[in-house]
């Protein structure tokens, strides 16, 4: 029996930058449609692997090895891409803004979620699935521990959620759900977060204890 059809992978990848969401988005090299705007994607041939063909993609052009890429779903529509019969692997990863934010390889930028432009083939369909996991993940993980450096201002982490949820938050309520999650821990350190400010914010850490336990466990923020 002879196959004619080819397998390939995506990788949505995810980070904040401090004020936005944003997603990893390249160029089309080839015809057709070269220039246009994609997600990092490649060919998987026979023999290979595909979460090792995503995660050697994704060294290549963030120069990051280690990366936790959990499997989002397949894409199998039969006229998905105009060359032929493809099935895409898409896999999905949060990273943390400071590791990733200098791209090594031409072509690629980080975009504002909010500024996604129309992709190539399904890959519209494919980030906005990422989006919706994302949304429901952020009320029942904490995934801030992920995308946030090591010690954050309380607007920081709202901020985030505030962006991953799609809405505003109440920072009070916010904050008092917050603080009984036990997550953060209190370093008495102090910033100014922006020039002119007359009062410092304080400075914070995840209780990696805690965070371990709920990770396992899991929560629900009603926000």
């Amino acid at each position: 029996m002879k196959f004619d059809v080819a397998l390939g992978t995506s990788v949505v990848l995810m980070a904040f930058d401090g004020e936005r969401l944003v997603a990893l988005i390249g160029e089309k090299s080839q015809e057709p449609y070269k220039g246009a705007p994609m997600l990092p994607s490649n060919w998987v041939s026979a023999g290979e692997s595909v979460e090792e063909v995503a995660k050697r993609m994704m060294n290549r052009i963030l120069g990051v090895e280690k990366i936790y890429l959990e499997q989002l779903n397949a894409f199998a529509k039969v006229y998905r891409n105009p060359m032929g019969r493809v099935v895409n692997i898409a896999y999905f990863a949060l990273l943390n803004w400071d590791l990733v934010k200098e791209v090594k390889t031409p072509g690629y930028k980080w975009v504002a979620l909010a500024d996604r432009p129309e992709m190539i083939f399904d890959h519209n369909e494919i980030l906005e699935m990422a989006y919706e996991r994302l949304k429901r993940r952020v009320k029942h993980r904490p995934i801030g521990f992920v995308m946030l450096p090591k010690q954050f201002t309380f607007n920081m982490i709202h901020s985030l959620y505030e962006q991953c949820l799609g809405k505003d938050l109440d920072k009070r309520n916010f904050r008092k759900k917050f603080m009984r999650s036990e997550l953060l821990i209190d370093t008495e350190e102090t910033i100014f977060e922006a020039p002119g400010n007359k009062k410092p914010s304080r400075l914070y850490e995840f209780n990696q204890q805690k965070y371990d336990k709920l990770t396992l466990k899991g929560y629900d923020f009603k926000f």
